[in-house]
């Protein structure tokens, strides 16, 4: 790798690389299963994806929030335009050397800040259709993005099956944090009609019988989209397919835990522990299957 001005590209990869193990708690099992050079692409991807999701996540009013994810899109556009405009960030010069060797959809990452920005103005979802709407604007994208790292061939099939098991993870997130996200963040992501439908009131505790048939419901859409996303599996070479089913498998067995009790997502976030992970990852890399 060549230098920067600023920093140098094995600095900044080592940066996001040290940023995905740290805070990649799920995605790190997979990422780490591919070849040295889409480990380090993808290492920026997750890094940049984290400074945006931190910015939705941190106490700063709206406003600054919003002001700081126009910022970063600014940044964004343009180190994909300039990898000279990243100056001494780490971050932004990886992401500019993966966006120059990989030709990133740079309009996926501004998808995935709109849908960061949903988040900050407290958007709501009456359906299920615009619940899935922001789900492929936060995770969808993503998939996308590692689509043109892993250099899949056929994008006019992979393209939509990544959008699915976007959706996938998305749902599954969005039933582990329940609690969490309208505890901390006052955020309820659930449609409208399916908690009116349920007779369930997001911000009380009411019929458990209620909310355990709504998290089986969801929980049941989820594995649908599952069902439709990891059929990309086969167009994928053989470490990005493993990859992509550590991250799935992982993902995958939280929601069966939440199936398998549905009230678990109102006693504290759940996780897989970290031997399960490693034997998802494992299996991912012999089989090549979540």
């Amino acid at each position: 790798m060549t230098d920067t001005l600023d920093v140098s590209l094995d600095d900044a990869y080592r940066r996001c690389e040290e940023i995905t193990r740290r805070e990649a708690r799920n995605f790190s099992y997979g990422i780490r299963l591919l070849r040295p050079p889409e480990r380090a692409a993808m290492s920026a991807l997750y890094a940049v994806a984290r400074r945006i999701d931190d910015i939705g996540d941190g106490d700063a009013p709206a406003a600054e929030k919003l002001s700081a994810l126009s910022a970063i899109r600014r940044d964004v556009l343009a180190v994909a335009a300039d990898p000279a405009a990243a100056g001494a960030d780490p971050v932004l010069v990886a992401l500019a050397d993966t966006c120059r060797r990989y030709g990133l959809p740079v309009s996926a990452l501004d998808e995935l800040i709109e849908g960061c920005e949903m988040d900050v103005n407290g958007v709501t979802y009456t359906t299920i259709d615009e619940l899935v709407g922001y789900c492929l604007r936060v995770a969808g994208t993503v998939g996308r993005l590692s689509l043109a790292v892993y250099g899949a061939p056929d994008r006019a099939r992979a393209d939509p099956l990544a959008d699915a098991l976007g959706v996938a993870l998305q749902l599954t997130n969005i039933l582990r944090d329940i609690v969490e996200d309208r505890e901390t963040m006052g955020r309820v992501y659930l449609p409208a009609e399916d908690l009116a439908r349920f007779g369930v009131d997001p911000f009380v505790r009411g019929d458990d019988d209620a909310l355990c048939a709504l998290v089986s419901f969801e929980a049941a859409r989820a594995v649908e989209w599952y069902d439709r996303g990891l059929a990309l599996l086969p167009l994928l070479d053989r470490r990005s397919r493993a990859c992509t089913a550590a991250m799935a498998g992982i993902y995958r067995r939280l929601l069966e835990r939440i199936q398998r009790d549905p009230l678990s997502v109102t006693r504290g976030r759940l996780s897989l522990p970290a031997w399960e992970k490693a034997a998802v990852a494992a299996r991912a890399l012999t089989v090549g299957r979540a």
